[in-house]
């Protein structure tokens, strides 16, 4: 009898040691956060503890359809790898995307890191554009509407599902000339496809008004033109139109 009382004991105190050495090494397998040393996967979002999105990197193929205003839409152009920003409202703030191949003996490659302006699209980016060899790669800011993009778009859509005819020409026309979609490049800073060396400066309308370059021979000018496109002043002089 004793020695069943004294095993009874010994095994309460077993219980008592291992399980709270138990329990802790539950909760420690939920606390330890899992290491990866390789993932493979086709799309990573990252949200904010409440759902909302602020990151998206992605394949091709997995690539989100584009947000503005709270509203998504299919995406201009096509989608691509790379990454896409989101701000605090959850509409495209910009991106990161990049491409390259081959196709019956010629290539096209490219990339851009891309900044929204709020609720519109790129407005400062570095961009590279390569087909075949005829290449180009900068820094670019752009002119941009304060026309809501999301608007746009449902205008785009509405004219659309419009039947042909001159009630559905005029509305295209109307929404040329509201210029909502106008983007002129205000400033260019790198490698043009003349393989010159290039500070562009442009006019509202994007017409080139003073440029600095060395071309690709290393001759270096200075040049300020009208907007007609002809230089009025220039260093060297020599350079200037006649």
């Amino acid at each position: 009898m004793h020695a069943i009382e004294r095993e009874v004991r010994i095994l309460r105190m077993y219980c008592l040691l291992t399980v709270p050495v138990l329990v802790l090494l539950v909760f420690a397998g939920f606390v330890q956060k899992p290491r990866f040393g390789e993932i493979a996967v086709q799309r990573i979002n990252v949200v904010e503890p409440d759902g909302k999105t602020r990151l998206v990197i992605s394949n091709k193929t997995r690539a989100p359809d584009a947000v503005l205003g709270g509203k998504t839409f299919k995406r201009q152009g096509g989608n691509s790898a790379g990454l896409i920003f989101y701000n605090q409202e959850g509409d495209e703030d910009g991106g990161l995307v990049f491409s390259g191949a081959a196709r019956n003996g010629r290539y096209e490659a490219g990339g851009a890191l891309l900044f929204d302006q709020y609720h519109q699209d790129q407005v400062v980016g570095i961009q590279y554009s390569d087909d075949n060899g005829s290449r180009s790669a900068g820094f670019q800011v752009w002119d941009r509407s304060d026309i809501p993009a999301a608007e746009t778009l449902e205008r785009e859509q509405a004219i659309a599902r419009m039947p042909d005819g001159p009630e559905k020409i005029a509305a295209r026309e109307r929404l040329r000339a509201s210029g909502a979609w106008n983007a002129p490049v205000r400033v260019f800073v790198g490698r043009d496809r003349s393989k010159a060396a290039v500070v562009d400066l442009t006019d509202p309308q994007g017409k080139t008004r003073a440029r600095l370059l060395v071309d690709s021979l290393g001759a270096a000018r200075l040049e300020f033109l009208d907007a007609g496109g002809h230089v009025v002043y220039a260093v060297p002089e020599s350079t200037r139109s006649r």
